[in-house]
């Protein structure tokens, strides 16, 4: 087998309930794709057999709790011989593939979870590789802070696009509208100022979540960190313009009773990173590690008989 295990330890399945909503939402992607007869399950019957999940292309594997769900609730037994986080390399092969599980059950039944099971592996391992190379690119630059994704996710993927960034290796970013209070431009426009914002979000948070106030100026910021603010996102500035305001707030609160966080969010992608990065910024998020990156290839198999 060719490949590494990049940290096969944190077993982030472990975060999924055992009963939650995305189990009926397996429920109904299956039903999607047989919504009424199942033509090709009366074509092969009721024979059992034993099928070969192959990876087919680099990446990080990511998404086995819930193919195992959709495994389950089309009742076939799976054998994992890969753990989810492993970074593989099958172009590497002889034959350019390598096993990553077995899967037994009744054909029809294999062939029922067959598109559905591939779908959420290539979706998830794709977002994975691309967390994988973005924080490993930004670790090669030296950097030691958090690299983040967005919530920028697909309507009703949420929660298995951001399950794939920490199985990536980055920060997943805020789940939701309620798990962070994000005041960004219209927040702001709407309230009247940076101060009166905050201060209506101060009213109601309590002493456990975090304000965020995006910000387009070093004016913004300083305000921003006056009236309270945990966190502070410098949003669409420049590669130098970021890394002198980075440092000009961080070196004006120093030695202050002000405590904050500096993120850099905005046109951030693999290609230009190294150019944003610096120690000033905490936190660095992009969508461009769950939008629009590249699928992992994987394909099922059934065993020929002899």
């Amino acid at each position: 087998m060719s490949g590494t295990f990049r940290n096969p330890n944190p077993k982030y399945e472990h975060l999924l309930p055992t009963s939650s909503a995305w189990k009926p939402t397996i429920t109904a992607w299956l039903q999607e794709d047989i919504p009424s007869f199942d033509y090709g399950g009366y074509v092969v019957g009721e024979n059992v057999n034993q099928a070969t999940l192959y990876m087919k292309s680099d990446g990080v594997l990511s998404g086995v709790p819930f193919a195992n769900e959709v495994y389950n609730q089309c009742n076939l037994k799976v054998e994992w011989l890969i753990e989810e986080g492993a970074f593989l390399q099958p172009s590497l092969t002889s034959s350019g593939k390598i096993e990553i599980a077995k899967v037994e059950g009744k054909v029809r039944d294999i062939l029922v979870a067959e598109r559905l099971s591939l779908n959420i592996l290539c979706r998830l391992s794709g977002i994975s590789t691309q967390s994988y190379i973005t924080i490993k690119k930004a670790r090669e630059c030296g950097y030691k802070g958090i690299i983040a994704g967005t919530r920028k996710t697909t309507p009703g993927l949420r929660l298995l696009e951001k399950y794939a960034m920490l199985v990536g290796g980055i920060d997943a970013h805020r789940f939701d509208l309620s798990s962070m209070i994000m005041l960004k431009d219209n927040h702001i426009w709407s309230t009247g100022s940076i101060t009166k914002a905050i201060e209506n979000a101060k009213n109601v948070i309590g002493f456990s979540t975090k304000i965020e106030v995006e910000v387009q100026s070093e004016e913004e910021a300083n305000e921003a960190i006056e009236a309270g603010a945990d966190i502070i996102m410098l949003d669409n500035f420049s590669g130098e313009g970021l890394k002198i305001a980075a440092n000009n707030l961080k070196s004006k609160w120093l030695n202050t009773n002000k405590k904050f966080y500096l993120e850099c969010s905005g046109g951030l992608t693999l290609d230009n990173l190294d150019q944003f990065l610096c120690d000033e910024i905490d936190i660095y998020s992009t969508s461009s590690v769950h939008q629009g990156c590249k699928v992992v290839d994987f394909s099922l198999k059934i065993n020929k008989q002899d």
